[in-house]
């Protein structure tokens, strides 16, 4: 029996806009990474300074509700996509030229490192939100779970690429090389987000789908963000998602060293186990996109169902690494899989969720709500990686031993899981059934499976 076409985007259209996430993962790469590594390797800077350069553009990401406000009331949200994709491969080439002359002009390189992150975390704001809220609006119910997978999954690519293809072109290394290399990547992902968002806007049959409503009348961004906060579903969510994130990103600094604190694993073999929970991500994120395409229109809260089951089996993951510091015998390699996998599907229910809470099209404040929960995220992410790497140093310090310490942390970290999942099983339970399908857009938070 064949589906009945979905209105909306179709799929080509769907991983046309991916191509967006594509491009923000390759300057991500190169910025989070690569300039890491030159700023403490080749400019002789304590780990500290990079770190911190990245925490600041998290920080900056605070502004994600402003640029989402600002998407809802222009009424469009393709200008602020490329806009600040503009601003994002700007702020990389400037950061590109502050990690190049640290070493002869730490002073005049750090203040330009500054203006280049802030730039950074004010570009990824405004795409990355006002990319989501376009998606939430132009994508069919039944889709969201599937389109959040290829969007992410395409997102991952580009970190992949990026990084493999700079590595590569970096030898040997040179200031004037990496600033080749910079611009190329910046180019190249700006004219990738052009193409991306091409007439994506000019055809108002994709709105069908969604009922979306005409651009609002103006109103004041604190009254918007009020409203937003005064409803219980969306406070509930943004809980969740600072809970979530929290825990996700805690972990992400610290397994690498465990392994070879721990299991005496070296460089390349702790990096081969990285990479296995990568894989275990990306086939979590392909498992809930394929099952979101065949049920998500038919069972109305499956995708809460699969965000608190992400949650629950990354607990779970990290309760049996947290064993794995008294057992050694433990198997440490399907345990890291099972928590990327875990991660993965929580992370793409949770986004797939995120665009049906944003109102499924029919809330003149979809962007404003992306932007809540996208700062949220951004606020989680700068503590968490912070937090879980300082957490487990104080501890082997204080313990001296690095067994008890990660066994600690890890089982935190399994603890503030569980709180997510309690949390994301609650959202719209205490709320009347009518006003939860309103908030939610169909998206099934407290509703009747």
């Amino acid at each position: 029996m064949t589906r009945p076409t979905s209105a909306g985007l179709s799929w080509p259209g769907v991983f046309k806009l991916g191509l967006v996430q594509c491009a923000v993962g390759a300057v991500a790469a190169l910025t989070t990474s690569t300039l890491n590594r030159v700023s403490v390797v080749e400019a002789g800077m304590p780990a500290m300074l990079p770190a911190a350069l990245v925490a600041w553009h998290y920080v900056v990401q605070l502004s994600r509700p402003h640029w989402g406000h600002g998407s809802d009331q222009g009424g469009r949200r393709t200008p602020f996509i490329i806009g600040g994709m503009a601003v994002l491969v700007l702020g990389a080439i400037v950061a590109t030229d502050a990690v190049t002359m640290l070493r002869a002009m730490p002073v005049l390189g750090i203040i330009l490192g500054l203006i280049g992150y802030s730039m950074i975390g004010a570009g990824m704001g405004a795409a990355g939100t006002s990319l989501l809220a376009l998606l939430a609006t132009r994508v069919a119910p039944e889709r969201r779970a599937a389109a959040a997978s290829i969007t992410w999954i395409m997102m991952i690519f580009g970190i992949v690429v990026s990084a493999s293809v700079t590595g590569a072109l970096l030898k040997p290394f040179s200031a004037q090389r990496l600033a080749m290399i910079a611009s190329g990547v910046a180019g190249i992902a700006f004219l990738m987000a052009l193409f991306a968002v091409w007439r994506v806007e000019d055809r108002p049959e994709l709105a069908a789908a969604n009922d979306a409503p005409p651009a609002p009348a103006p109103r004041p961004f604190k009254g918007v963000l009020q409203d937003i906060l005064s409803d219980p579903v969306a406070r509930d969510f943004t809980l969740f998602v600072f809970v979530s994130m929290l825990a996700y990103s805690a972990q992400e600094l610290i397994l690498e060293p465990f392994a070879g604190l721990v299991f005496g694993m070296t460089p390349g073999q702790s990096a081969q186990l990285s990479g296995l929970q990568h894989g275990g991500v990306l086939l979590g994120m392909i498992t809930v996109g394929v099952l979101g395409a065949r049920v998500g229109g038919q069972r109305k809260a499956w995708m809460q169902t699969w965000t608190v089951a992400g949650c629950i089996g990354s607990a779970a993951a990290l309760a049996g690494l947290a064993g794995a510091t008294a057992f050694r015998a433990w198997p440490l390699s399907p345990t890291v899989f099972a928590l990327g996998f875990a991660n993965g599907v929580f992370a793409v229910s949770a986004i797939g969720s995120m665009m049906g809470l944003a109102g499924g099209g029919r809330s003149p404040s979809a962007g404003a709500r992306m932007g809540v929960w996208g700062a949220a995220q951004a606020i989680a992410f700068a503590l968490g990686g912070f937090v879980g790497a300082a957490g487990s140093d104080a501890l082997r310090s204080v313990l001296h031993q690095p067994a008890p310490a990660f066994l600690i942390v890890f089982g935190v970290e399994a603890v503030i899981f569980l709180i997510a999942a309690k949390i994301a099983a609650g959202i719209g339970k205490d709320q009347p059934q009518s006003a939860v399908s309103s908030a939610t857009g169909e998206i099934g938070f407290g509703s009747a499976t």
